[in-house]
């Protein structure tokens, strides 16, 4: 690691700076450590600095195969077979279904975020237009979102790309986030932390959001007529929280490109209900640490069934 130095005007800006080898390309990270600093605060600055740095390469490192845990023939062909047992096609679900599913679905995925408004609520904002009182204008106007976002991924023909990502962030948060439909920018930096402010995970660093997104397209792509379709949906979904790539907002755009897979290869879509909360962060804490897709796979099976009894009704 080494120190730059930027001249700015009267100020002086320091940047720690680290190169590091990878796939045969040199990659290169850069960290603002301040403007005018006195020797001390400057030590102290970069001690700092370049603990983030290593963690920030270690983390993305981690992120390069979306698929840890490589799944051998006889593998892909019992999550096959375990899809097979409860498969609905998408042709059994009626427009009323569709109604259903989207008020269900707006509920759950916002409650797991923290909004207030009750499924009762949802019902009335999206059939009436009828506001509930006391209820923010952003988890008001994030309940028609979400529900736009659901008919995005009906209609669109496109089943991954960094565009249709940017696209359903912008329609779920236009009314309520100023940087609905943007990226993280470079020092912008996210981690996920428990109620005692525990950290969890860290996302990637911002300034290897794109082209992380990038290679999770390109893996989707490569492995679409390889591995079963809710093997897709979970991975990308996954990986995608992993990345963790706007500042907030993440989990309802990953839950809604995980529905857009499973559409694209004709299967229902997918509602993880709030009850399942627990179960869905410790799916995704066994992908984080371990690479470890099952648990994910087996919640996705889990909520099917939920499904299935609806419609069966």
């Amino acid at each position: 690691m080494f120190l730059e130095k930027r001249k700015s005007g009267k100020r002086i800006k320091y940047y720690l700076v680290h190169s590091f080898r990878e796939d045969g390309k040199v990659r290169k990270i850069r960290r603002f450590l301040g403007s005018n600093l006195p020797e001390s605060e400057l030590k102290e600055n970069r001690k700092r600095a370049e603990k983030i740095i290593l963690e920030q390469i270690k983390i993305y490192k981690s992120m390069r195969d979306p698929l840890k845990t490589v799944l051998s023939g006889e593998e892909i062909e019992r999550l096959r077979n375990l899809e097979a047992k409860g498969k609905i096609r998408i042709s059994h679900i009626s427009e009323i279904d569709w109604k259903g599913f989207t008020e269900d679905f707006v509920y759950d995925t916002n409650a797991i975020e923290g909004s207030t408004v009750t499924l009762r609520e949802v019902r009335k904002i999206l059939r009436k237009d009828d506001w509930p009182e006391g209820k923010s204008r952003g988890e008001i106007s994030e309940t028609y979102g979400v529900a736009e976002a659901v008919k995005c991924i009906r209609k669109t023909k496109t089943q991954i790309s960094l565009e249709l990502i940017k696209k359903l962030h912008y329609i779920i948060f236009k009314n309520s986030k100023p940087f609905a439909g943007e990226f993280r920018k470079k020092g912008e930096e996210v981690a996920v932390t428990d109620n005692l402010g525990r950290v969890l995970h860290r996302g990637a660093p911002s300034s290897k959001v794109p082209e992380l997104l990038r290679e999770l397209v390109s893996w989707y792509n490569n492995n679409k007529n390889r591995y079963p379709p809710i093997t897709l949906a979970g991975v990308v979904h996954d990986h995608f929280e992993n990345i963790h790539p706007f500042l907030d907002g993440n989990g309802r755009v990953g839950r809604l490109l995980l529905n857009n897979i499973l559409l694209k290869h004709s299967l229902p879509p997918v509602n993880i209900h709030f009850s399942n909360r627990r179960a869905y962060y410790s799916s995704l804490q066994e992908y984080q640490k371990f690479g470890n897709i099952r648990p994910t796979i087996e919640l996705i099976l889990k909520e099917y069934k939920k499904l299935k009894n609806l419609l069966n009704r």
